[in-house]
């Protein structure tokens, strides 16, 4: 007698309890992961977590019956969605390493270092470290190269180095944010499914009140204080000098770029064509560091094509006389993306099970039952960021966790995703440093030798920007609607 086929495990709802189980889990294991290894965490092990937090999605949706297959499908959906982010990051990293060789960074510090002037020293270290930031795409970077010296600086002036220190953060953390080659500003925007040139752009609005309000309470400071002596720079731009031919033609290249952003030109074509002319400018202007670059005496084609392609694509580092700008002279290239990206991709997996089990949609689902207003919503994804900051210890997760947790319920209520990426940026990104056990507190505190709680009161830019945010979301100012095709 033939057996009755057996039919089809029909998937269970999945309870808030349930869904939240993985999300636990992912907290409790990175906050281990980074007491465990720190800095480093960023390495490999955060990103495996990932994996493991997805894994642990994966038994919950099997005890509510649902196919691996069907998880497997929604991982590699989310996975293909970013895409345009990956190929993006891949072209940040070949800009950033042409714009170094090119002498365009070079020149952005040996200018903006110029700017300085006891009164409006405070003002200036913002001002010099968002150039600088920008420029780089890193935090880290300004803060420990140029913040070490403005640092020195104030002490021989007399100023308060919490507030010199609580200035460079504010400025650096501005650039990072703006920046197309900063890791975080391409991470947001990936994990809210939006592009990053629009995510830039529409940043700007919350991003530019808060750096004007930071920048004129610093200008206020700054008359407020007695200060002595004059700020030497000499060594540094002499620096500079000797190793670059440092010209204003050099910004021909940036400003075109920004112009291709301002005309809406897709991302992609705007960093190959900034990637180009920079290589060209290279040539032209710093012969003698493409052939540094291709370990070779003399420029031939072969030599140039090797120095150019070197810096596009691997490690590049300038040698200068001075020890600080040989640590800021130097890009990763393209590989110096591949943290970032893996750590996209291993997101993705942890992401795409949560959504093919169910878990984020009924997230989403109570959120949304929770906070019945979009000002609910921005509140509950600053909470979020703030929450994992100081939990997970780490500015990236807190960027991807939120951001793939929260991305349904923005687009449930009918909110544009740049909104969501917006928000992580102003929550997550600048607050990381604010917390002295999170990895980006620790470095900045250990490397400028200022703790934490000495330039917390005055990294106004940081603790400013999720109350801008807020304050956009509370008034309805520039709320983006979703557009429906």
């Amino acid at each position: 007698m033939p057996q009755t086929p057996k039919p089809a495990s029909v998937p269970k709802n999945i309870s808030i309890l349930q869904a939240l189980i993985p999300v636990i889990a992912l907290i409790a294991m990175l906050a281990f992961n980074v007491v465990v290894y720190g800095d480093d965490a960023l390495s490999g092990s955060n990103q495996f977590i990932l994996l493991m937090g997805g894994a642990v999605a994966a038994l919950v949706g099997a005890a509510n019956k649902v196919s691996f297959n069907n998880m497997v499908e929604e991982v590699a959906k989310n996975i293909k969605s970013t895409t345009g982010a990956i190929l993006i990051l891949l072209m940040v990293g070949a800009l950033a390493g042409t714009w170094l060789i090119s002498g365009i960074i070079p020149a952005m510090i040996y200018y903006g270092l110029q700017v300085l002037n006891p009164t409006f020293f405070l003002a200036a270290c913002v001002v010099i470290c968002s150039v600088i930031s920008v420029a780089t795409g890193s935090s880290w970077t300004t803060s420990a190269t140029v913040g070490i010296a403005l640092i020195g600086i104030a002490e021989a002036l007399g100023i308060p180095i919490g507030m010199t220190a609580g200035a460079i953060l504010s400025g650096a953390y501005f650039g990072d944010k703006m920046s197309p080659l900063s890791d975080t500003t391409n991470l947001a925007p990936a994990m809210a499914g939006t592009d990053l040139f629009t995510h830039i752009r529409y940043m700007m609005l919350t991003t530019v009140p808060t750096i004007i309000v930071t920048l004129l309470i610093f200008i206020i400071i700054g008359f407020t204080l007695d200060t002595s002596g004059n700020p030497n720079t000499e060594t540094i731009l002499a620096a500079i000098q000797n190793s670059f031919t440092i010209s204003p033609w050099l910004f021909i290249v940036p400003a075109l770029v920004i112009i291709l952003i301002i005309k809406k030109t897709p991302p992609l074509i705007s960093l190959l064509i900034g990637t180009l002319l920079a290589a060209i400018f290279a040539l032209i202007f710093q012969p003698e560091i493409v052939m540094q670059n291709a370990n070779s005496t003399n420029l031939t084609i072969q030599s140039a094509y090797q120095g150019i392609m070197n810096a596009i694509t691997t490690d590049t580092a300038i040698e200068t006389n001075n020890e600080a700008l040989n640590d800021l002279f130097s890009s990763g290239g393209m590989a110096g993306m591949l943290n970032t990206i893996w750590l996209i991709i291993c997101a993705m997996v942890f992401g795409g099970i949560m959504d093919g089990i169910g878990a984020l949609a009924k997230i989403s689902e109570a959120l949304l039952n929770l906070f019945h207003t979009t000002f609910g919503l921005f509140t509950s994804t600053v909470i979020s960021c703030l929450a994992l900051n100081i939990t997970a210890s780490d500015q990236y997760l807190s960027i991807v966790v939120p951001g793939k947790m929260f991305a349904k319920a923005y687009k449930d209520k009918g909110l544009a995703p740049e909104n969501l990426s917006r928000t992580l940026e102003d929550s997550a990104t600048v607050t990381s440093v604010l917390v002295p056990w999170n990895t980006c507190g620790a470095y900045h505190s250990g490397v400028l030798g200022v703790p934490v709680a000495q330039y917390f009161g005055y990294a106004f830019f940081n603790y400013l920007s999720p109350f801008t945010t807020l304050l956009f979301a509370a008034f309805h100012i520039k709320i983006k609607q979703l557009v429906k095709k």
